[in-house]
C-alpha cells in the first residue's frame, strides 16, 4: 500500500477502494446530463467490474483444473454462478428508465454498442465458446486486441476440464459419452460430476443473461438498429443458442434409467 498512498499516509476506507476515482468515472454525454444517463453508466460500469471478478475466477478454475484440484476449481466457478445470478436482477434496474427518457440520450452513444464489451468477449472466449471473427470488430482498439488474441491462444475452462477427464481415465474421443458415464456413476465420480454440474450453471446463467438482456432491450427501444449499426433485436436472438459446454447438454438426451449406454448413439 505505501506505494499507492506514501509511507506516511493512512490508510481509509476511501483511499484503499478509491472511491473519489470511482464516482468520478461517471460522464454523461448528454447536454444538460439527462438524469437516467448517471444509471445507465453507472450499471455498465458496474457490469464490467463483475466482468472482471468473473474472469478473476475462471482463471483461477482453469488453474485448479490443470493441477487436478477439482473441488477448488468447483468453487471457483460456483462464484462465477453466483455473480451471475446478480448480474441478471442488475438487468432489471435499468427497466426503470421510460423508454422515452432512453431515448433522450441513446443516440450520444453512437457508435459505441454493448457488442464492443471486450470483457464479456473474453468470458465467452475463456469459458469455451471462441470465435476469431470478434477480433476483428475490435480492429481499432489494440488494448482490447491483445486481451481477446491471448483469450484465444490460451487454453479455455472447456478444453482443461475435458484434458482433466482424459487424464482421470475417461474417453474423451466422444466428450458427451464422457458426461453421460459421469451422470450415471456420479457418486463413484462425484468430484467430476459437480465440477461438470458448476460448468453447467454457469452456462445456463450466462444464456439467461442474454435472453434477459433481450427482453430488457426490446422493452426500451423495440425493433430499432443497435447503436453500434447491428440488427439490434435481430441480432442478440442469434445468440440464444450459444454454449459453452453444448455436450454437458447432449449428454441429458441419452441418460436412461438403467444406468447403461443402450440409448446412446456412440455406446459401440
Amino acid at each position: 500500500m505505501s506505494n499507492t498512498y506514501g509511507h506516511n499516509s493512512l490508510l481509509s476506507y476511501n483511499k484503499y477502494l478509491r472511491v473519489q476515482d470511482l464516482i468520478n468515472l461517471q460522464d454523461c454525454l448528454s447536454d444538460p446530463a439527462h438524469h437516467d444517463e448517471l444509471l445507465f453508466i453507472t450499471v455498465h460500469q458496474a457490469y464490467e467490474l463483475w466482468f472482471k471478478q468473473i474472469l478473476h475466477e475462471i482463471d483461477a478454475a482453469i488453474s485448479f483444473i490443470v493441477q487436478d484440484r477439482l473441488p477448488a476449481a468447483t468453487r471457483a466457478v460456483k462464484r462465477v454462478v453466483d455473480i451471475e445470478k446478480l448480474l441478471l436482477d442488475q438487468i432489471h434496474i435499468l427497466e426503470s428508465m421510460t423508454p422515452i427518457n432512453f431515448l433522450a440520450f441513446r443516440d450520444q452513444l453512437n457508435p459505441a454498442s454493448g457488442f464492443q464489451s471486450m470483457q464479456f468477449r473474453e468470458i465467452e472466449f475463456s469459458s469455451g465458446l471462441k470465435d476469431e471473427r470478434i477480433i476483428r470488430e475490435f480492429r481499432e482498439d489494440q488494448f482490447a486486441c491483445e486481451r481477446l488474441q491471448a483469450r484465444l491462444d490460451q487454453p479455455s475452462l472447456a478444453d482443461v476440464f475435458y484434458q482433466a477427464l482424459e487424464r482421470r481415465g475417461f474417453d474423451v474421443s466422444h466428450r458427451a459419452r464422457a458426461i453421460l458415464e459421469i451422470l450415471t456413476h456420479f457418486e463413484e465420480r462425484y468430484e467430476e460430476f459437480q465440477l461438470s454440474e458448476a460448468l453447467m450453471e454457469h452456462d445456463e446463467y450466462f444464456s439467461l443473461w442474454r435472453s434477459h438482456h433481450i427482453k430488457m432491450v426490446e422493452r426500451m427501444v423495440g425493433a430499432k438498429r443497435g447503436t453500434g449499426g447491428s440488427e439490434g433485436i435481430g441480432y442478440l436472438k442469434t445468440t440464444l443458442d450459444k454454449k459453452f459446454f453444448p455436450e454437458l447438454w447432449e449428454a441429458r438426451t441419452y441418460l436412461d434409467t438403467n444406468h447403461g449406454n443402450s440409448g446412446c448413439p456412440f455406446a459401440h
